[in-house]
This record gives C-alpha cells, structure tokens and sequence, in this order.
C-alpha cells in the first residue's frame, strides 16, 4: 500500500493538468488556438451572467494564479519549458485581450478582433513578451501571453475609440 502522500501527489498533479489544459491542451492540431477559443467562450458566459468588468478581472485572476501554480507542476511533471499542451495562458491572454469590450456593446466582430489580435501577439511574440517566456515557471508560461492579451486589448481599444468617435 502506497502512503497517502504519493495518493495526494497524484490528485494535485492531475488538478494542475487539468487546470493547465483546459480541457483542450491535448488537442492534436493548435492546442493555442483551442485555449483561445475557451477564453472566448468564458467571456461571453461571463457577459451572459453579468456584463461587468469586476467579474471578468476576478475570473482572470483566477486564471493567472491558478496557472502559475498549475504551469509549475505540470512543466515539472512533463520535463519541458512551457509544454505546447498548456493553454491556461492563453485562457488568460484572452480574456485580457476582450477586457475592453466590457465597456461597450460589443459583437461577434469585436470579438473577432479581439481573438485575431490576441493570436497575432502570442505568436509573435514582440518584446518584451519573447524575454518574459523565459522566466522559470508557470510566471514565464503566464507573462508572455499576458502581455500579448494587454498589447492586443490596447489595440481594441484604438479601434472601439476610432469607430465610437471617428477619426
């Protein structure tokens, strides 16, 4: 019989890969993208319940801490810097990236704005994004996607500012 800590070890190690993949981590063909779509989902879910901003920054909170912790145990547990199967970042990233839409009444264009922008940056990755990928740990798996989504929210805003006052 194994002691109980082994047993307890399994259940977190499993709690943060869940939390790190989403649900579609695993997913064969652009895990990234998938995550993305799950911030989209979880923004428009939110903005269904309640459109306010208060919400959607305590769930992004919930996200980042939650995947620090769970970005650190599963790198450790696959042996690999940021592993392609974790998306909580881009979970996150995401729902920054739509963070602006909060405050206008907001589309399925906006949000395909918001989703396009944000994939740009996260791929990209444009300074200083590319050298926060290199913190150790689910910090460095977090950060760059972070900044990607807040370059991607600035954008959104222009655009939103440009077309509600015109240029």
């Amino acid at each position: 019989m194994q002691p109980r800590i082994d047993a307890d070890k399994r259940v977190l190690d499993y709690l943060a890969l869940a939390i790190a993949t989403c649900g579609v981590g695993y997913m064969p063909i652009a895990p990234g993208t998938f995550g993305s779509l799950v911030g989209v989902a979880i923004f428009w879910g939110l903005m269904r319940v309640a459109a306010g901003a208060v919400l959607l920054i305590a769930a992004l909170l919930v996200f980042v801490f939650a995947g620090i912790w769970a970005g650190t145990r599963t790198e450790a547990l696959s042996g690999r810097k940021d592993p392609g199967k974790i998306v909580v970042d881009e979970v996150a990233g995401q729902l920054i990236a739509l963070f602006p839409l909060v405050f206008v009444k907001w589309s399925i264009t906006t949000v395909m704005l918001s989703f396009i922008l944000f994939r740009f940056f996260d791929i990209v990755k444009p300074y200083p994004a590319n050298r926060l990928q290199d913190l150790k740990g689910g910090v460095g798996v977090m950060c760059d996607d972070l900044v990607a989504g807040a370059y991607a929210a600035i954008i959104v805003s222009i655009v939103l500012g440009a077309l509600a006052y015109g240029t």
